[in-house]
Protein backbone atom coordinates (compact mmCIF):
# COMPACT_ATOMS: atom_id res chain seq x y z
CA UNK A 1 0.00 0.00 0.00
CA UNK A 2 1.51 3.30 -1.03
CA UNK A 3 1.59 6.13 1.57
CA UNK A 4 1.18 8.92 -1.28
CA UNK A 5 -2.15 9.24 -2.74
CA UNK A 6 -3.29 7.92 -6.15
CA UNK A 7 -3.14 11.47 -7.85
CA UNK A 8 0.65 11.76 -6.67
CA UNK A 9 1.16 8.62 -7.52
CA UNK A 10 -0.10 8.88 -10.97
CA UNK A 11 1.91 12.04 -11.62
CA UNK A 12 5.18 10.48 -10.48
CA UNK A 13 4.28 7.41 -12.92
CA UNK A 14 3.53 10.36 -16.30
CA UNK A 15 6.94 11.72 -15.12
CA UNK A 16 8.53 8.29 -15.34
CA UNK A 17 7.56 7.79 -18.53
CA UNK A 18 9.59 10.52 -19.97
CA UNK A 19 13.20 10.04 -21.41
CA UNK A 20 16.46 10.36 -18.49
CA UNK A 21 13.28 10.67 -15.96
CA UNK A 22 14.00 7.98 -12.70
CA UNK A 23 11.78 7.29 -10.23
CA UNK A 24 13.38 10.14 -7.76
CA UNK A 25 13.28 12.76 -10.30
CA UNK A 26 9.83 12.24 -11.02
CA UNK A 27 9.10 12.54 -7.90
CA UNK A 28 10.94 15.39 -7.16
CA UNK A 29 9.08 16.84 -10.33
CA UNK A 30 5.84 16.26 -9.01
CA UNK A 31 6.84 17.65 -5.47
CA UNK A 32 7.71 20.30 -7.14
CA UNK A 33 4.82 21.27 -8.95
CA UNK A 34 2.81 20.49 -5.89
CA UNK A 35 4.47 22.92 -3.66
CA UNK A 36 5.72 25.52 -6.22
CA UNK A 37 3.84 29.05 -6.80
CA UNK A 38 5.78 29.57 -9.88
CA UNK A 39 5.76 26.25 -11.46
CA UNK A 40 2.00 26.07 -12.40
CA UNK A 41 0.41 22.25 -12.82
CA UNK A 42 -2.65 23.53 -14.74
CA UNK A 43 0.14 25.75 -17.27
CA UNK A 44 1.81 22.60 -17.96
CA UNK A 45 -1.18 20.39 -18.26
CA UNK A 46 -2.75 22.81 -20.71
CA UNK A 47 1.14 23.02 -22.53
CA UNK A 48 0.95 19.42 -22.96
CA UNK A 49 -2.32 19.36 -24.40
CA UNK A 50 -1.83 22.17 -26.76
CA UNK A 51 1.40 20.19 -27.83
CA UNK A 52 -0.64 17.08 -29.00
CA UNK A 53 -3.95 18.88 -30.19
CA UNK A 54 -2.08 21.56 -32.23
CA UNK A 55 1.15 20.61 -33.30
CA UNK A 56 1.26 19.16 -36.86
CA UNK A 57 4.05 17.47 -38.94
CA UNK A 58 4.86 19.53 -42.50
CA UNK A 59 4.05 16.92 -45.04
CA UNK A 60 7.26 18.12 -46.97
CA UNK A 61 10.05 17.93 -44.55
CA UNK A 62 8.16 16.14 -41.34
CA UNK A 63 9.23 18.84 -38.86
CA UNK A 64 6.60 19.87 -36.52
CA UNK A 65 5.20 23.09 -37.46
CA UNK A 66 1.11 24.55 -36.45
CA UNK A 67 0.60 24.77 -40.74
CA UNK A 68 0.38 22.06 -43.27
CA UNK A 69 4.13 23.06 -44.55
CA UNK A 70 6.74 24.70 -42.35
CA UNK A 71 8.55 28.31 -42.73
CA UNK A 72 11.27 26.43 -44.01
CA UNK A 73 9.80 24.11 -46.66
CA UNK A 74 8.22 27.86 -47.64
CA UNK A 75 10.80 29.34 -47.46
CA UNK A 76 12.43 31.42 -50.32
CA UNK A 77 15.91 31.57 -50.80
CA UNK A 78 16.60 28.07 -49.74
CA UNK A 79 18.51 25.06 -51.70
CA UNK A 80 15.09 23.04 -52.44
CA UNK A 81 17.46 20.05 -54.23
CA UNK A 82 19.58 20.02 -51.26
CA UNK A 83 18.00 17.53 -48.47
CA UNK A 84 19.61 17.30 -44.83
CA UNK A 85 18.33 14.15 -42.97
CA UNK A 86 17.99 14.66 -39.67
CA UNK A 87 17.15 12.18 -36.87
CA UNK A 88 14.73 14.82 -34.50
CA UNK A 89 13.67 18.32 -35.03
CA UNK A 90 16.31 19.87 -32.23
CA UNK A 91 18.98 18.50 -34.44
CA UNK A 92 17.35 20.60 -37.35
CA UNK A 93 16.73 23.71 -35.07
CA UNK A 94 21.33 23.29 -34.42
CA UNK A 95 21.33 23.03 -37.88
CA UNK A 96 19.46 26.20 -38.76
CA UNK A 97 21.82 27.72 -35.98
CA UNK A 98 25.16 26.83 -37.86
CA UNK A 99 23.44 28.72 -40.99
CA UNK A 100 22.56 25.82 -43.34
CA UNK A 101 20.45 27.22 -46.15
CA UNK A 102 19.33 23.67 -48.18
CA UNK A 103 15.82 22.14 -46.63
CA UNK A 104 15.35 19.03 -43.67
CA UNK A 105 13.72 15.89 -43.52
CA UNK A 106 12.92 14.82 -40.44
CA UNK A 107 13.09 10.79 -39.15
CA UNK A 108 11.82 11.37 -35.83
CA UNK A 109 14.20 8.40 -34.92
CA UNK A 110 16.59 6.05 -35.76
CA UNK A 111 16.78 2.42 -36.70
CA UNK A 112 16.73 0.45 -33.14
CA UNK A 113 15.45 -3.02 -33.00
CA UNK A 114 15.48 -2.76 -29.08
CA UNK A 115 13.49 0.12 -28.71
CA UNK A 116 10.84 -1.22 -31.36
CA UNK A 117 12.61 1.25 -34.24
CA UNK A 118 12.82 -0.25 -37.75
CA UNK A 119 12.14 0.96 -41.14
CA UNK A 120 8.53 1.54 -40.66
CA UNK A 121 8.52 3.95 -37.88
CA UNK A 122 10.97 6.51 -39.45
CA UNK A 123 9.74 8.59 -41.66
CA UNK A 124 11.58 6.75 -44.51
CA UNK A 125 8.48 6.84 -46.84
CA UNK A 126 8.01 10.60 -47.33
CA UNK A 127 12.12 10.73 -48.14
CA UNK A 128 11.67 8.34 -50.48
CA UNK A 129 8.76 10.17 -52.09
CA UNK A 130 10.57 13.58 -52.03
CA UNK A 131 13.53 11.44 -53.63
CA UNK A 132 11.76 10.36 -56.44
CA UNK A 133 10.22 13.67 -57.94
CA UNK A 134 13.84 13.46 -59.56
CA UNK A 135 15.34 16.98 -58.11
CA UNK A 136 16.71 15.98 -55.44
CA UNK A 137 20.86 15.96 -56.13
CA UNK A 138 22.24 15.38 -53.15
CA UNK A 139 21.09 14.07 -49.90
CA UNK A 140 23.49 14.62 -46.43
CA UNK A 141 22.47 12.16 -43.55
CA UNK A 142 22.81 13.85 -40.59
CA UNK A 143 22.52 10.94 -37.64
CA UNK A 144 24.53 10.46 -35.14
CA UNK A 145 28.09 8.72 -35.18
CA UNK A 146 27.07 6.01 -32.77
CA UNK A 147 25.62 2.26 -33.41
CA UNK A 148 21.81 3.14 -34.30
CA UNK A 149 22.99 6.33 -36.44
CA UNK A 150 25.26 4.68 -38.27
CA UNK A 151 22.93 1.67 -39.31
CA UNK A 152 20.58 4.23 -40.18
CA UNK A 153 22.72 6.03 -42.64
CA UNK A 154 23.99 2.99 -44.19
CA UNK A 155 19.89 1.86 -44.81
CA UNK A 156 19.67 5.42 -45.99
CA UNK A 157 22.23 4.98 -48.24
CA UNK A 158 21.28 1.55 -49.66
CA UNK A 159 17.23 2.85 -50.01
CA UNK A 160 18.26 6.10 -52.19
CA UNK A 161 20.95 4.59 -54.46
CA UNK A 162 20.21 5.36 -57.60
CA UNK A 163 17.73 7.72 -57.28
CA UNK A 164 19.32 11.00 -56.39
CA UNK A 165 22.93 11.89 -57.82
CA UNK A 166 24.62 11.96 -54.87
CA UNK A 167 24.23 10.64 -51.03
CA UNK A 168 26.77 11.88 -48.25
CA UNK A 169 27.43 11.86 -44.64
CA UNK A 170 28.27 14.55 -42.26
CA UNK A 171 32.19 14.24 -41.48
CA UNK A 172 32.99 13.04 -38.32
CA UNK A 173 36.33 13.83 -36.00
CA UNK A 174 37.77 16.18 -33.55
CA UNK A 175 35.33 18.85 -32.72
CA UNK A 176 36.51 22.53 -31.94
CA UNK A 177 38.19 23.19 -28.64
CA UNK A 178 38.93 19.21 -28.42
CA UNK A 179 42.27 18.21 -26.94
CA UNK A 180 43.95 14.65 -29.22
CA UNK A 181 45.46 13.06 -26.60
CA UNK A 182 41.84 12.69 -24.88
CA UNK A 183 40.23 11.53 -27.99
CA UNK A 184 39.26 7.86 -28.81
CA UNK A 185 40.69 5.79 -31.35
CA UNK A 186 37.26 5.74 -33.50
CA UNK A 187 37.49 9.89 -33.47
CA UNK A 188 40.95 10.03 -34.50
CA UNK A 189 40.15 7.51 -37.56
CA UNK A 190 37.51 9.23 -38.60
CA UNK A 191 39.73 12.62 -38.22
CA UNK A 192 42.11 11.25 -40.27
CA UNK A 193 39.40 9.90 -43.26
CA UNK A 194 37.81 13.15 -42.89
CA UNK A 195 40.67 15.52 -43.01
CA UNK A 196 40.79 18.01 -46.19
CA UNK A 197 43.05 20.32 -47.99
CA UNK A 198 43.99 23.64 -46.37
Amino acid sequence: MSLLPPQIQKSIEEFSKLPGIGPKSAERLTFHLLRSSKASPEGLGNSLISLKNELKYCTECQMVTLQEKCSICTGIGRDHNLILVVENPLDLVAFERAGYKGVYHVLHGVLSPIDGMGPEQLRMKELMDRCESGEITEVIVATNPDIEGEATASYIQQQLGGKVEKVTRLAHGLPMGADIEFADQVTLKQSLEGRRNL
